[in-house]
């Protein structure tokens, strides 16, 4: 499967809309020797103005995956893993289900996936992913390796991170020592951007420690950044290890001066924090300078995070089905803290519902975290764009932080966002605003993407381009 088709360098776009704007407007790029993928040399109003700029395309940054899992995508969709669909939905299950599956996994099968995820996420709007490769006993370093072909193969269309990552234990059981020695080779390959563990998956505290601790090591002491599955539990009897990271992120001297970031994914059991506890950890991870992100994973939380089952007096009804994942909008707002949302899986046995588009992520948002408001919606684009993108240490495509207004200097990764007829009804609705796209995400092919100033070519393109103003683009 070759990757997108891609147009020459755009040079001028003439005609569209910004957020919180009712004017139009023209894009100028230009390109250089110090800035071949290009910066935004001028935005001036559109002439003559518009009567009505409704009907001209809506440009927003493009979208990111802080959080997704390339090599376990689409497994349910493969022939070869038929076997291994959901019987019980539970986490166990999908470990199990999921290792067997790791045993069939070869080459050719891994870059397909691999590709059908990515195809996906670039239709969508995504230029820059942090993809989680696996590497252990089960498949050596084959899924490093499937990684680092997409990684340079796809580089154009989409800016990929690649995390080494331990899915199983590397300090206990019986093959702990063997997975912390392809972990020890993989880190060490030119594909690796960041060292990524799963600390909860060890089989007592004491060794869960160890693995934070040697992640955290290996990371400083090869530059680069560390991401943790952590505390993905709605226990209230264990012990958060969210407390014993920042511990050794202080000891170790990892600031935010060092240029590498730490991630912490899931962390469904700081959901049972007090604001008390909250207000601790927002304190540590600013008194520390500690370049720190969650990432909230409501797609995987909602269907895999739950409380133990509870014995006598302790026990839940039938009906009880409590669920949990970090409320994002709230850690933003109320405690500072930096937390954006991932996609996580796709098509597996540990979140076999839900799409690569993070559009419909942000979506989902809005019910989950009850945030009906156009400034929610906004912040939920954010968290899937530019939060995301500088929470896992890219630099940030938009000059003012996380506003979604592209301005002068940026770099040109954008959607432009068209009232596209895809009823065959001959009617486009159109969708004024950040809050409408996030309300009701439109159609992929209602959507041009743009990498590095040069146009994803999609299928029907011409017939968007000849249905709706504000399609003038040059080339160069």
């Amino acid at each position: 499967m070759p990757p997108p088709q891609l147009t020459n360098p755009i040079k001028t776009i003439q005609g569209v809309r910004v957020p919180n704007s009712k004017s139009t407007w023209d894009i100028t790029v230009a390109y250089s020797a110090d800035s071949p993928q290009g910066t935004i040399s001028s935005i001036t109003p559109h002439q003559p103005p518009s009567q009505d700029s409704t009907q001209f395309p809506l440009l927003l940054p493009s979208l990111t995956h802080p959080h997704i899992h390339i090599d376990k995508a689409f497994i349910h969709g493969a022939p070869e893993h038929a076997h291994l669909l959901p019987v019980t939905g539970s986490f166990q299950e999908a470990l199990s289900f999921t290792t067997q599956a790791k045993g069939q996994f070869a080459l050719p099968a891994l870059t397909k996936r691999g590709e059908w995820l990515l195809a996906e996420s670039v239709a969508s709007g995504v230029t820059a992913m942090r993809a989680f490769v696996e590497v252990d006993r089960a498949v050596q370093t084959t899924c490093l390796d499937a990684g680092g072909i997409l990684k340079e193969k796809w580089k154009d269309a989409c800016e990929i991170q690649i995390v080494c990552f331990a899915q199983d234990p590397i300090f206990s059981g019986m093959h702990g020592e063997e997975n912390r020695g392809l972990m020890e080779k993989g880190i060490l390959t030119r594909h690796t951007d960041v060292i990524g563990t799963t600390p909860y998956v060890e089989s007592d505290i004491h060794s869960a420690k160890m693995n934070i601790d040697w992640a955290i090591d290996r990371a400083m002491h090869l530059g680069l950044h560390v991401d943790f599955h952590l505390d993905y539990n709605l226990d209230h009897n264990k012990e958060p290890l969210v407390w014993y990271v920042l511990k050794r992120l202080r000891e170790k001297g990892w600031t935010s001066q060092l240029g590498k970031r730490v991630m912490l994914g899931h962390c469904s059991r700081l959901t049972l924090f007090s604001s008390v506890e909250w207000e601790r950890l927002a304190r540590e991870i600013r008194e520390g300078d500690l370049p720190v992100s969650f990432v909230g994973l409501p797609t995987s939380d909602l269907y895999m995070a739950s409380p133990p089952p509870g014995e006598g007096a302790g026990a839940r009804a039938p009906h009880e089905k409590q669920r949990g994942t970090l409320q994002v909008p709230e850690m933003i707002r109320k405690y500072a803290l930096d937390a954006v949302m991932g996609v996580n899986n796709v098509g597996n046995a540990f979140t076999p519902w839900g799409s690569p588009d993070p559009l419909s992520l942000a979506c989902l948002g809005v019910g989950v975290y009850q945030t009906g408001t156009q400034a929610d919606a906004e912040l939920l684009y954010e968290c899937v764009s530019t939060r995301a993108r500088a929470a896992i240490g890219l630099p940030i495509r938009t000059s003012s932080g996380s506003d979604l207004t592209l301005k002068q200097g940026d770099r040109p990764d954008f959607l432009l966002f068209y009232n596209l007829d895809d009823t065959g009804c001959e009617l486009s609705r159109v969708r004024g605003s950040v809050a409408e796209v996030v309300w009701d995400p439109p159609a992929r092919l209602s959507r041009a993407v743009a990498c590095n100033g040069r146009l994803m070519v999609k299928p029907m393109a011409e017939m968007r381009s000849q249905s709706c103003p504000g399609s003038n683009l040059g080339y160069i």
